[in-house]
């Protein structure tokens, strides 16, 4: 197994930890040990008390290009189909399951803003779509490419990409596997912010930095929330809502304390 550092590198700036997937041979296409070394950093990033928010990023201009089909091709000639099932089956169990891209079948207690640039498809728009954000440059792209050698999604695009942007833009992606440009993107939801080229990266640890200086129990509470409520009855889920921010009020009763004293007057962050 080749070195972390060569595939995936991490940088701390502060309480943001930048994690960058580094294999500009193949345009950051993740391979197996891509994927464990992607799902290790995300398990250490969400256990460490000092790490707030995650920046996900592709080296040398490309976020990434998905499953790596080169590695893909050679299990295939190994008649290793089968074997490969196994290796990504989901394990009864398992705490922290790994999906093929890596941290796909992840819940973290964290947020993770992804910069994209470049290309972000496949595999690498699953990767995206596990982000709870989505800085992208002017001339990167969304797409489900794999629609045209019959590699499935695998790693949540068929469960996010709805959720996310509705399920009539997700079966236009999901079927015909189309380009989709930044400003699409944007339009859709599918992106929040759009910047200049070579700045995703940038722009996305300002964001970082900025949710870092929050008030932490109540965003993640809130965030957590968010994510829950999905299979939930409306009464269910405003219950599960009530019950785990109930004891953060106490938090927002010392925020409005500091917003009688002066503090954060005019929409000032």
């Amino acid at each position: 197994m080749r070195d972390m550092e060569t595939t995936v590198n991490v940088e701390r700036l502060g309480a943001v930890t930048v994690v960058t997937v580094a294999r500009p041979q193949v345009r950051n296409a993740v391979d197996a040990e891509t994927a464990q070394a992607l799902h290790r950093v995300f398990v250490d990033f969400d256990a460490d008390a000092q790490a707030r928010v995650a920046v996900l990023h592709g080296a040398n201009g490309h976020f990434c290009a998905g499953w790596d089909l080169q590695f893909g091709a050679q299990l295939a000639q190994g008649g290793g189909g089968a074997g490969l099932v196994a290796q990504l089956d989901f394990v009864p169990g398992e705490r922290r399951p790994r999906g093929p891209m890596g941290p796909t079948r992840l819940l973290l207690s964290k947020p993770v803003i992804a910069a994209v640039s470049g290309a972000a498809v496949a595999g690498g728009t699953e990767l995206a779509l596990w982000c709870d954000m989505r800085v992208m440059e002017e001339d990167a792209y969304f797409g489900i490419y794999c629609r045209r050698f019959g590699v499935p999604l695998i790693d949540g695009g068929t469960v996010r990409l709805p959720r996310l942007v509705g399920m009539g833009h997700a079966m236009d992606l999901i079927l015909t596997g189309r380009k989709v440009e930044a400003e699409e993107a944007l339009r859709m939801g599918l992106a929040n912010r759009v910047v200049a080229m070579g700045q995703a990266r940038e722009a996305a640890i300002e964001i970082a930095q900025q949710l870092a200086k929050f008030p932490q129990r109540t965003m993640l509470a809130d965030r957590m929330n968010a994510y829950e409520q999905w299979d939930l009855p409306l009464a269910d889920a405003l219950k599960l809502e009530w019950m785990r921010s109930k004891h953060r009020i106490a938090d927002g009763l010392e925020g409005a304390a500091r917003f009688a004293a002066g503090e954060g007057r005019h929409g000032e962050f």
